[in-house]
């Protein structure tokens, strides 16, 4: 039996000779561009950088019909001959790509740091997809447009290309895991949103995932809010395990005061609990979450998280 597109395509040529019209005259409708989920070949080696190194700077590009915003930082030292990982990391609602880069603080370490900007949701602010109040655009396939871009412009390492982010931000960095797991090596949302509204998740493939959260989170408490749909964190660290095929039941143990670490055995996700913090990006330092200083730097341990992982 014909598929559908074969189907289509006879049904124009029957129309066509019937109004005496050649094939040329019959415009077929084109597929819907979908977002990649494998990793895509680097084309941006061995040519200048298209932006100042050392520096911020704003891009835009076209996604979905959309003119959309990001800030990209190139390490100072670039070199076009070699070949850098890539950090995503998206602010939270209500946030901005500049708050997120002063928040996250990537764009200190030797990678190609990128900080995209939301767009106005149903609510008058920022927003990513997979929260109640996001904007009707395709934020999945952004991110694999802006990753396209990168890569035709800048000389990134496919195989380490990642993401984080922090509340929807993270919580958008959890869809992702669901849908571009084949071509981000690994995730680490913070405080992160997982709002049902992120759809069903069937990765590709397992998703190393490291997420951070306070205890005394408000915003998105930690024993979870079900009148909006959002998971206890034990329940959606519980779900990532069997998806990723690990044992079910995590090995504990406190790396100081304050921050209890889970880590399950056969795969990796990793968990860290920070007792007493709010709906903050933890630091030992105040930064523009919070004046209060938690007992743990999240920024450095993510890092070091990442760079662990390459797709292969």
């Amino acid at each position: 039996m014909p598929g559908p597109t074969k189907h289509l395509r006879r049904l124009a040529l029957a129309t066509a000779a019937a109004a005496g019209l050649s094939l040329l005259a019959v415009p077929m409708a084109s597929a819907a561009p979908s977002p990649v989920d494998r990793p895509v070949p680097t084309t941006g080696c061995h040519r200048p950088s298209p932006v100042p190194v050392g520096t911020t700077t704003l891009r835009t590009l076209t996604s979905g019909g959309l003119v959309r915003e990001y800030t990209v930082h190139v390490p100072a030292r670039y070199r076009p001959s070699r070949q850098y990982p890539v950090v995503l990391s998206f602010h939270g609602h209500k946030r901005t790509s500049k708050y997120q880069e002063e928040l996250s603080g990537f764009s200190a370490y030797d990678a190609i740091s990128v900080y995209p900007q939301g767009l106005v949701g149903t609510d008058g602010e920022s927003a990513w997809t997979g929260a109640p109040y996001s904007a009707a655009a395709d934020d999945v396939l952004f991110t694999s447009d802006l990753l396209n871009t990168l890569q035709r412009e800048l000389c990134v390492d496919s195989r380490r290309i990642y993401a984080t982010g922090k509340s929807n931000g993270g919580g958008f960095v959890g869809v992702l895991a669901c849908r571009m797991p084949g071509r981000i090596a690994a995730f680490a949302p913070v405080a992160g949103a997982f709002y049902p509204q992120g759809g069903e998740c069937h990765p590709s493939r397992p998703a190393p995932i490291l997420d951070f959260h306070g205890t005394a989170d408000t915003t998105i408490p930690y024993t979870g809010n079900p009148a909006k749909g959002l998971p206890t964190l034990p329940d959606w660290l519980a779900a990532w395990a069997d998806r990723n095929g690990c044992f079910s039941r995590p090995i504990q143990y406190s790396s100081k005061t304050d921050v209890t670490v889970q880590r399950w055995l056969g795969c990796s996700l990793q968990h860290y609990r920070v007792e007493g913090a709010g709906h903050v990006w933890p630091s030992t330092a105040p930064n523009n979450d919070s004046t209060t200083p938690t007992v743990i730097n999240a920024t450095p341990v993510i890092w070091k998280f990442l760079l662990s992982h390459r797709l292969r």
